[in-house]
């Protein structure tokens, strides 16, 4: 949502709009990073399939602080993709890293806005420091069949 603010004398189709103004106590949310990750701590190794991955890993960039969930479509017989998506999509997270991700998920989570992106190997932390320097590939498109 956004609110744009006019002065008051500025006509919009032909009515004045009020000024207002914003306040100084406004709640900033805190950018998250979710990583596909093998194992429960920063310096495991990034999960290269998205939605059976065993854990999703949820960063704060900034601080580092973080997050572990069990993926809970890790043995599902279908649809894994997108519950595991669902989930992650419930955890407010903007950019997603991983290897791979099916066509059901990636229109799940491109409609919701989060930013999807390639790491091919080493640690969570390494991924996490590869976002920031602008290092990773955007994945603009599926890059897995899906069901595996």
């Amino acid at each position: 949502m956004f609110l744009i603010v006019y002065p008051a004398s500025s006509p919009i189709f032909g009515i004045s709009i009020p000024t207002r103004t914003l306040s100084a106590h406004r709640t900033v949310k805190k950018m998250k990073i979710c990583i596909t990750s093998m194992s429960d701590n920063l310096e495991a190794s990034v999960d290269l399939h998205f939605g059976r991955c065993r854990y999703f890993i949820i960063v704060d960039p900034d601080s580092m602080e973080f997050e572990v969930i069990d993926n809970a479509s890790l043995s599902a017989s279908g649809g894994a993709g997108v519950r595991a998506a669902q989930q992650i999509i419930n955890k407010d997270v903007a950019v997603l890293i991983t290897g791979s991700v099916g066509p059901n998920a990636f229109s799940l989570l491109s409609a919701e806005g989060i930013g999807i992106f390639s790491s091919r190997a080493g640690s969570v932390v390494d991924a996490v420091s590869a976002y920031r320097a602008g290092s990773l590939e955007k994945i603009e498109s599926p890059n897995s069949p899906g069901k595996r």
